[in-house]
């Protein structure tokens, strides 16, 4: 089985991302991907030879965040979640 660490490069502070995950906030918003650049949030980068596009990265990414799943990997209170880059490496990842 592939996992999403496997196809892409994660870090933060990472400017040269091709999307962000919010690693901080309430339970609806850990995880969440987004565009914005911002020194706090974890970079996603696709690596070089990967079949898998960013786009479509995105939107699974956006997928388990709306199911919960980040929530779930999640550490800290009610009030405030936080995920690490090794919590989100090992999700497996359907790739053809």
């Amino acid at each position: 089985m592939v996992t999403i660490g496997d196809l892409v490069d994660f870090k933060t502070n990472f400017e040269d991302a091709d999307f962000w995950l919010i690693r901080k906030g309430s339970d609806n918003m850990v995880g969440k991907p987004i565009k914005e650049y911002s020194p706090e949030h974890i970079g996603v980068k696709i690596k070089e030879g990967s079949p898998i596009f960013s786009d479509y990265l995105f939107y699974v990414f956006m997928m388990l965040q709306q199911q919960g799943i980040f929530t779930q990997l999640s550490k800290g209170t009610t009030r405030l979640k936080n995920i690490r880059v090794s919590d989100i490496k090992n999700i497996p990842i359907k790739v053809r």
